[in-house]
């Protein structure tokens, strides 16, 4: 039986026929922990079609194949891609896409999944350098129900953060507008090779139903974004700051019923909500 890419031995295996080290400047940490990788991909809900950011020498790629109907993968050191189309040609629902995640035509590949798969989710072992603007990019896409990703521990922690944690902070609040986040488990730093100095977090955000457009989103966001400015100053002077205009803050507040000396890591998204609802 073929050991799975994951496990250490076939991953240095790969790493040595291949003559590849990990890239530095593309965040590459290969997962060896064949255990750690049935968990995260039999948790993502990749039924229909599931996209993967960053698969590097294939280990949750694997397992994302024997599991979905469709694995698209996006790639974007090429000297991956022949390895990946080597050690993964046993596998015919698997598309590897040479390709900057963050430069793609995203919401067409999704609706070109989902019309061939009926659902299409995201589970990636994410490169820390971008890990927010490839979450805020997929976020954007209202077609992904369900996102599993495997982040650094301290920015799994700030989007599960709850009000009055010391983590909460806008990333939290615009990611609980729009989703059910939780924390599944927890990947120790010897779970990769190299090993980082950090642990990692496997974080999963389930798509609540939100009635603000795109547009709307992205105005309610930048205001989430005034309000948590300067964490040390009060709601009412973020808002000042962020309305150029003392009355008006203190207006919106008082209709919004939020006391003017709070900060904004001790309000909830439905009040940052109502705080969005009376200023429109």
């Amino acid at each position: 039986m073929t050991r799975a890419i994951s496990t250490p031995s076939r991953t240095k295996e790969i790493l040595e026929t291949y003559g590849l080290r990990a890239r530095k400047n593309f965040g590459q940490n290969f997962l060896v922990d064949p255990i750690i990788v049935e968990r995260c991909a039999k948790a993502s809900h990749c039924e229909g079609a599931v996209i993967e950011i960053g698969p590097g020498i294939g280990g949750l790629t694997e397992m994302l194949a024997k599991n979905s109907k469709h694995v698209t993968a996006y790639e974007i050191d090429e000297n991956l891609i022949p390895v990946l189309h080597d050690v993964l040609s046993e596998y015919d629902n698997v598309e590897i896409l040479l390709q900057d995640f963050l430069e793609c035509d995203f919401d067409a590949k999704v609706k070109e999944l989902k019309e061939t798969y009926g659902s299409v989710s995201v589970c990636a072992n994410l490169p820390y350098y971008v890990t927010t603007p490839i979450l805020f990019r997929i976020f954007e896409c209202p077609d992904i129900a369900y996102i599993t990703v495997m982040v650094q521990k301290e920015v799994g922690e700030r989007f599960a953060a709850r009000p009055g944690d010391s983590e909460y902070s806008a990333l939290s609040a615009e990611g609980q507008y729009l989703f059910d986040v939780k924390k599944l488990f927890t990947v120790p730093g010897r779970s990769f090779n190299p090993s980082p100095n950090v642990d990692s977090v496997i974080i999963q955000f389930a798509r609540k139903n939100t009635s603000l457009s795109k547009q709307e989103l992205t105005s309610f966001f930048d205001l989430v974004r005034g309000c948590f400015k300067q964490r040390r100053k009060t709601i009412y002077n973020n808002l000042r700051e962020y309305l150029d205009d003392a009355a008006l803050a203190k207006t919106v507040l008082e209709k919004a019923g939020i006391e003017e000396g709070r900060r904004a890591q001790q309000l909830s998204v439905d009040e940052l909500r109502k705080i969005y609802e009376e200023l429109q």
